[in-house]
C-alpha cells in the first residue's frame, strides 16, 4: 500500500519528515552535488587546510570555527548538516542527513561513526515501491561518540554524554552519562554532580 498522494514536492516530504521517494530527480541532483563535493573533500591533499575547509563550508549547512573533520565523509546532501565549533569528527564519518543533522560544539567523534537519519517502512509494500522517511539526529555540547558508534534516526544526545565505541544509540541519552551496548544504555553519571 503507497502513501496518500499529495501535492508537495519530494522534497517538502522529505524536509517534513514524511514519506518520499528519494529517487526523485530533484533531490537526485542534490544528492550527486553533495558526493561531487565529498568527493573532492575526501581527496584534497592533508596540507591543503584551506581548500578542505573551503570545501567542508561548501558542502555543509554550517561548520563551526576551529572544527575539522578527517576524511573520508559521506552524507547524502550535506546542506542539513550543522556543526558546532572546535568539534573534531575523525576519519570515515558516515552522516546520512536526508533529515537535520545537529551536533554542538566541542563534539569528539571518533572513527568509522554513523549517524543515520533515514527509515524505511515495515511494511513491505511502500518499502518495495521506494518509500522512505527521515527524522532528525541532535548531538548536545561536549559530547564524545567511541569509535564505531551508530546513532539511529530521531535520537538526541545530552551535552557531555559519552558513547561507547560500537554502541548503538537507539534512543534518546540524557546529559551526562556514558552509555554503552547494543541498544545502548546507560551504565553511569558522569560530572561533578555524580555520586
Amino acid at each position: 500500500m503507497m502513501p496518500d498522494p499529495d501535492d508537495r514536492s519530494m522534497r517538502e516530504r522529505m524536509l517534513a519528515g514524511d514519506l518520499y521517494i528519494a529517487d526523485d530527480p530533484e533531490l537526485a541532483e542534490d544528492a550527486l552535488r553533495a558526493m561531487e563535493l565529498a568527493d573532492a573533500f575526501n581527496t584534497t591533499p592533508a596540507r591543503d587546510r584551506r581548500e578542505r575547509r573551503r570545501l567542508l563550508a561548501e558542502l555543509l549547512g554550517e561548520v563551526g570555527d576551529g572544527t575539522e573533520i578527517r576524511p573520508p565523509l559521506r552524507v547524502d546532501y550535506g546542506g542539513h548538516i550543522r556543526i558546532g565549533a572546535r568539534s573534531f569528527a575523525n576519519f570515515g564519518l558516515v552522516a546520512l542527513d536526508v533529515a537535520p543533522i545537529t551536533i554542538g560544539d566541542d563534539v569528539q567523534i571518533g572513527p568509522n561513526v554513523q549517524l543515520l537519519t533515514p527509515t524505511h517502512p515495515v511494511d513491505p509494500e511502500p518499502r518495495r515501491a521506494k518509500w522512505e522517511a527521515a527524522a532528525p539526529i541532535t548531538i548536545g555540547d561536549n559530547v564524545w561518540l567511541g569509535g564505531g558508534a551508530i546513532v539511529l534516526a530521531g535520537v538526541t544526545i545530552g551535552e557531555n554524554t559519552v558513547v561507547g565505541a560500537g554502541a548503538v544509540v537507539t534512543r534518546d541519552l540524557p546529559a551526562n552519562v556514558v552509555a554503552v551496548g547494543n541498544p545502548a544504555r546507560v551504565i553511569r553519571t558522569i560530572g561533578p554532580d555524580a555520586a
